[in-house]
């Protein structure tokens, strides 16, 4: 299986060139913006690097795709036409951004997570199970995240995902009950709202924490990576999993083999 990684550059990509190659798959090339950042990649025989996308896709079977929400579009229009599957792991689309996501998928294959790692995957289908289990009127979901300094974006991705979970079991809309950002004199918690607190700090990679509190107990899940190569492997286990899937729209629960809820 021909494997392209866009902006293969990146702290990401430079992970994913090391796990296509450990699973024995064949590294096609990847984009960069800069060549130049391209010279200490250790790249097999026949890896090309290219600018665009459109001549990534036309030599490999599937992309891989850690880049930016500014990209999504043009990448969506690119793999459509050069005929290649799609593994994209950007978070933050707007609508626009995902209606590209979702035109593409008419055409080809895309698994699309906000998080890679099988952990993560788990924790957000059992916290699909809390929000049905747990009544709202009783129990206050809470969503805590911590990430490092550089990380642009608050609440992560990740914990979007995961109150969007929350969200599906109580069967609402997160924008309707989300409450993030508190600060100053708020008032009382509203009744089934789902918080978010985002902290920032150090080189943490990633961690994450949903908590269901009421009057008598309290529920925490919990998740840390410790290391970003979880996405990277995460990610190529996709990649291999999407050989001749139909075109359509999956994530990391299609991936895993998890029955439906």
């Amino acid at each position: 299986m021909r494997i392209g990684i866009a902006g293969i550059t990146g702290r990401v990509g430079r992970l994913l060139v090391q796990e296509v190659l450990a699973a024995g798959a064949v590294l096609s090339g990847g984009t960069t913006r800069d060549p130049e950042q391209a010279r200490d990649l250790a790249l097999p025989d026949g890896a090309v690097l290219l600018t665009d996308m459109v001549g990534l896709a036309r030599i490999s079977d599937v992309v891989i795709d850690f880049t930016h929400a500014d990209t999504v579009v043009s990448h969506a229009g690119a793999l459509v036409e050069g005929g290649a599957a799609w593994v994209l792991g950007t978070t933050g689309l707007s609508g626009a951004q995902l209606a590209a996501v979702q035109a593409a998928v008419r055409r080809i294959a895309v698994v699309h997570a906000a998080n890679f790692s099988p952990g993560v995957t788990l924790v957000q289908r059992l916290a699909t199970l809390m929000g049905r289990t747990l009544p709202a009127e009783s129990y206050d979901a809470e969503i805590v995240e911590m990430h490092h300094r550089q990380k642009v974006d608050a609440p992560s991705g990740t914990a979007l995902a995961i109150g969007e979970a929350v969200a599906r079991g109580r069967e609402v809309a997160l924008a309707d009950v989300r409450e993030s950002g508190r600060d100053g004199h708020t008032g009382p918690r509203k009744t089934g709202a789902i918080g978010f607190a985002a902290l920032r700090g150090g080189q943490i990679v990633g961690e994450h924490e949903l908590l269901f509190t009421s009057a008598d107990e309290q529920i925490t899940l919990s998740h840390r990576a410790f290391d970003r190569r979880i996405f990277a492997t995460g990610a190529v286990r996709a990649a291999l999993w999407l050989k001749n899937r139909d075109s359509d729209l999956y994530n990391m629960e299609d991936v895993l083999g998890l029955p439906p809820l």
